[in-house]
């Protein structure tokens, strides 16, 4: 199967079976997204969802979170992965959007990514939520299902992985992409142990037609 074609049958599959495809992180508006994601960095969405009620409620906005002391901030998130090093990130992240950007989320990458906490990954999360623009987040599951499928050649990087992905998915598909592929990664194509035999993909994909079907025939 050329390469195009293994993006085709992906695309429709995933049109067909998770058209409306979104992230399943709770929030309200883009700066709690933008927090939300900040606090997932090597977490799972269900700790970050079980966390950020009581954090939005007390800091419902930058102004807000930008005055926090450390003290009161850590401990509503102290479950989390990192807390201390989130903490700084959170406290950073609102003291830069109330200074620089009047308390608002911007919405570009380059502006994003100044932003304590924030890395290319994180940006193009915001701006593709939120902005439906054509950004391509590329987190561990993105990663490793693109290149285990067969979507990505020899990407060594997420990086390049985003660059391979966006050359190839149509541009008003791109936001809706990356959730295909990490919930995919989250539910069926797990690291160690993929659900192949309830994967709708995979008579497109690389890793079944050489690891598995060959085992069966």
């Amino acid at each position: 199967m050329r390469i195009q074609e293994r993006y085709q049958y992906i695309i429709d599959y995933f049109l067909q079976h998770n058209p409306d495809a979104e992230t399943e992180l709770i929030y309200e508006n883009p700066f709690q997204l933008l927090v939300a994601v900040i606090l997932s960095a090597q977490c799972t969405d269900k700790r970050v969802n079980l966390t950020t009620p009581a954090l939005f409620e007390q800091y419902p906005d930058a102004p807000s979170l930008a005055a926090a002391a450390f003290d009161e901030l850590f401990p509503l998130i102290k479950s989390i992965s990192y807390p201390n090093n989130k903490t700084k990130h959170l406290m950073g992240m609102a003291k830069m959007l109330v200074e620089e950007h009047n308390g608002k989320v911007p919405m570009n990458v380059s502006d994003l990514v100044k932003l304590p906490g924030v890395g290319r990954k994180t940006a193009n999360v915001i701006t593709s939520v939120i902005d439906q623009q054509p950004n391509m987040a590329v987190d561990t599951h993105v990663f490793r299902v693109s290149a285990r499928v067969g979507l990505t050649y020899r990407a060594k990087t997420p990086e390049a992985a985003e660059k391979q992905l966006i050359r190839h998915i149509p541009r008003d598909l791109i936001h809706r992409a990356h959730h295909w592929l990490i919930l995919h990664g989250r539910h069926i194509c797990m690291a160690r142990n993929p659900r192949c035999s309830e994967c709708g993909i995979r008579d497109a994909c690389k890793y079944y037609e050489k690891k598995i079907k060959a085992k069966i025939e």
